[in-house]
């Protein structure tokens, strides 16, 4: 670490001196930008007494007229201590919106240049930036190229590790194989934590990771075994950003973390959407295609999905109204651009691409999952754009979707329809404002507060003010 980090400030040189030992210890003069307010507040105090000492001292040179010495004197009181109230009003009413953009135009991440073997090297197979489990790729890329990005990690609020864990396909069926996650990640700790000082100064605490799979953060796709491991003991202290949520307690998210979407490529919806505009000719009522499991074993308990499924299956294959397969299409996507309704039933976890595709693509999703926690509340409007139908009443579907379509169902489709709602949840490969990536951003500038160098600058300003 620099030697003049270790030096103390002088508490009796004068502002500049001040000043110039912070940009010493990586505390950089435009990162007080965040604090402009409180700069404007002392300057403009600092100017109102100097004009109030100025002024009594001309007033006490004329003799002639102390009365209206007095008057005067008054009025440039009042109008200190009035502008002082103001000042201070602006300061603390500051509206949310204003806030929140400030806090992220402000926002600053350190993304670390690890080794290829974390991360570069997994990119050889080219599934690892296109499956679903992908926001881990996408989210490292939009970080390198994004105004937020910084190079000096001492003007960093947050840390981003870039360890890819779910490149790993399995030979045999194909699926991601994440038995090596821990270990890989542990790998990477250690050597950040070696050749930089960030992490032991925080304990981890701003330092961000990627758990895009099943279930997050626990690195297991069997959630039996997940919840028995639970978060490892490396990561309790940081931030992920993962997949699963819940609303319940679950030892797999008993970490900081961010509820984000699984990865649906934004080239592919706009290339299915060039053909099937959302406002177009819908000819499927309710669309389904996926797994459909039917064996008797694990059809209750933590596996009710396959219960869930195994009903949806049984009771309206028959049904005209649906349009259920289980058989894989290439061009599915095109299948939800012409459907109504959407079921996105839990699988072996509660989340499901099918929850991304189908806003993305105007079909109101049909949520079967209960207790799901999802993604970016504060941006897309869940229960105005989908239907919830809870595991028990899967039976019900003709009926409680039959239902919507007389009442409601052009308020939610007009919902849906709403571009931004599609951009929340599509991960581009550079950040746009509004997109999956600005979400996670807006989401990290609300826990500023875990940043150590965003405590330090408070602890500044305190002893400063």
């Amino acid at each position: 670490m620099d030697q003049n980090h270790k030096k103390k400030p002088s508490k009796n040189k004068g502002y500049y001196v001040k000043m110039k030992l912070m940009h010493k210890h990586g505390i950089r003069p435009q990162q007080q930008e965040k604090n402009h307010f409180h700069k404007y507040y002392k300057w403009i105090l600092w100017l109102s007494l100097s004009l109030y000492f100025f002024t009594s001292y001309l007033i006490s040179n004329n003799n002639n007229h102390n009365h209206n010495n007095n008057i005067k004197h008054h009025q440039i009181t009042s109008t200190i201590k009035s502008l002082s109230q103001s000042l201070s009003i602006k300061k603390t009413t500051s509206s949310p919106q204003t806030l929140q953009k400030t806090s992220l135009k402000n926002l600053k991440i350190f993304v670390y240049d690890l080794p290829p073997k974390y991360n570069k090297n997994w990119l050889k197979n080219p599934r690892c930036k296109t499956h679903l489990f992908a926001s881990e790729v996408a989210i490292h890329r939009a970080l390198l190229t994004s105004d937020v990005r910084t190079f000096d990690p001492y003007e960093a609020d947050f840390f981003f590790v870039p360890v890819y864990v779910s490149c790993n396909f399995s030979t045999v069926n194909g699926f991601p194989a994440i038995g090596h996650a821990r270990s890989l990640i542990s790998s990477a700790v250690k050597l950040i934590s070696t050749e930089y000082p960030f992490w032991n100064r925080s304990t981890g605490s701003d330092h961000v990771f990627v758990a895009s799979h099943d279930f997050g953060s626990c690195f297991h796709t069997l959630e039996d075994v997940a919840m028995k491991d639970g978060v490892p003991e490396i990561m309790k202290n940081s931030i992920v950003l993962q997949t699963f949520g819940v609303t319940y307690d679950h030892p797999c998210q008993k970490v900081e973390h961010v509820v984000i979407p699984p990865f649906v490529s934004p080239e592919s919806v706009r290339n299915t959407l060039e053909n099937f505009p959302v406002n177009g000719r819908r000819d499927i009522w309710v669309f389904f295609r996926g797994k459909m499991e039917v064996h008797p074993k694990n059809v209750s308990g933590r596996f009710y999905s396959k219960k869930v499924r195994t009903v949806i299956w049984k009771k309206f294959n028959g049904d005209r109204r649906f349009y259920l397969r289980r058989h894989r299409f290439a061009g599915y996507q095109s299948e939800i651009a012409r459907s109504v309704f959407c079921l996105c039933p839990l699988g072996w976890a509660p989340w499901s691409p099918r929850l991304v595709e189908s806003v993305a693509l105007g079909c109101v999703p049909v949520i079967i999952a209960d207790s799901i926690r999802l993604p970016f509340s504060s941006a897309v409007n869940w229960p105005e754009i989908s239907v919830t139908v809870a595991e028990k009443d899967v039976w019900r579907l003709g009926e409680i979707l039959e239902k919507v379509a007389a009442t409601n169902l052009s308020i939610i489709q007009r919902n849906l329809w709403d571009p931004r709602t599609r951009k929340a949840l599509l991960f581009n490969s550079r950040v746009h404002e509004g997109d999956a990536t600005w979400q996670v951003l807006h989401s990290l500038s609300e826990k500023v507060d875990r940043s150590y160098r965003s405590s330090r600058v408070s602890r500044q300003l305190e002893f400063d003010t």
